[in-house]
């Protein structure tokens, strides 16, 4: 990259996650393009992106293209992938071999040259980038946001949007170019919105947060915001029991909480009481057909799998999510007493 060549964010996946940093970053000044399919795009296109959040409505003028061939990509781009985890391999695949350009000279390929941000849930993206992308940044997401309408996001904290924890994949293989790229990413992206913290490595951030998406799928299939019950509470236990008998690392739920004091503050955005800012839920609303869950109470059971354990109730957490998916059903289709029936649990007092 030039020294005098600004940085352009593709964002890869314009829903919940990657239309609120689109639209915060585009706001601030940054030069963003959106990639979103179908009806989304079509929105974004002709009206701009709508950003709805608790200080007002935001209505934004962006660039956005369909594919990659929409986009000509040069030295001083940036891809961002924020699609669901399940959607990353054709993702990757797509853009991996685009071409690189220098004023009118091709220079090399996306995965060859450019730095990829794997800003989404679950704990396998970064792996899963190394196969196509030389240069992979893990991200820690947090961020109130919800998709649920084209060419709209909800998200529920504002001025700040968001905090992301950021750090070159693996840990210990910084060099002096990836920490001027961060540098530049917090310079530009925390006073966007969107705080960004630079651990030395990211993972333990990123087993955290799998810990608290393991009751996304509760939150879905209840239809309940709140996961602050019996249910919600074993199916983390049992993830975190998991995590530590197979000897992984991760931020302890004070640490995270702590660090949380200075990143989004939820508040109620008017009009939006009934849409939850939960990825799973959100696929069910939209009835897309698939869900992200098998990345993350899938995870849990792939790491006992591997260490000669079990997992029952993220399986059993797992299987329902896929099954509700599959047959079209939206969220909220069981009670929280009806799930602890299904998972094998006996209902607590807190169980309703």
């Amino acid at each position: 990259m030039s020294p005098h060549e600004p940085r352009r964010y593709i964002v890869i996946g314009s829903g919940a996650i990657g239309g609120t940093v689109g639209g915060a970053l585009t706001r601030g000044g940054a030069e963003v393009v959106l990639v979103a399919r179908g009806a989304h795009a079509n929105a974004l296109a002709d009206n701009g992106l709508v950003l709805r959040t608790p200080d007002g409505v935001f209505e934004i003028p962006v660039t956005v293209a369909a594919d990659p061939a929409g986009v000509r990509l040069t030295g001083g781009d940036v891809v961002v992938f924020a699609t669901k985890t399940h959607q990353l391999d054709a993702a990757l695949q797509e853009w991996v071999d685009q071409p690189v350009h220098d004023g009118s000279d091709v220079i090399g390929t996306a995965g060859e040259l450019l730095p990829a941000l794997t800003a989404l849930n679950g704990v396998v993206a970064e792996e899963k980038a190394l196969r196509f992308f030389s240069r992979v940044y893990g991200v820690c997401v947090w961020m109130p946001a919800a998709h649920v309408t084209p060419g709209e996001v909800i998200v529920r904290s504002w001025p700040v949007a968001g905090q992301f924890h950021v750090a070159r994949w693996p840990a210990g293989s910084a060099t002096p170019e990836d920490r001027e790229l961060l540098a530049d990413i917090e310079s530009t992206w925390t006073p966007a919105g969107i705080r960004i913290q630079l651990p030395a490595d990211v993972a333990p951030w990123k087993y955290n947060k799998l810990l608290s998406n393991l009751t996304n799928a509760v939150v879905a299939l209840t239809g309940s915001a709140s996961d602050d019950h019996d249910v919600a509470d074993a199916v983390r236990q049992e993830g975190e029991d998991i995590l530590r008998r197979a000897g992984i690392e991760f931020v302890p739920f004070e640490v995270s909480s702590a660090a949380r004091v200075h990143g989004p503050t939820v508040r109620p955005v008017p009009g939006t009481d009934r849409v939850i800012p939960n990825s799973t839920w959100q696929s069910l609303h939209r009835n897309s057909g698939s869900v992200e869950t098998d990345f993350l109470n899938g995870e849990i059971v792939r790491i006992a799998h591997r260490h000669g354990m079990t997992a029952p109730l993220n399986a059993r957490l797992a299987r329902l999510a896929r099954d509700a998916a599959r047959t079209g059903q939206g969220p909220g289709e069981l009670t929280t007493v009806e799930l602890a029936a299904v998972l094998g649990l006996t209902s607590g007092a807190h169980c309703s």
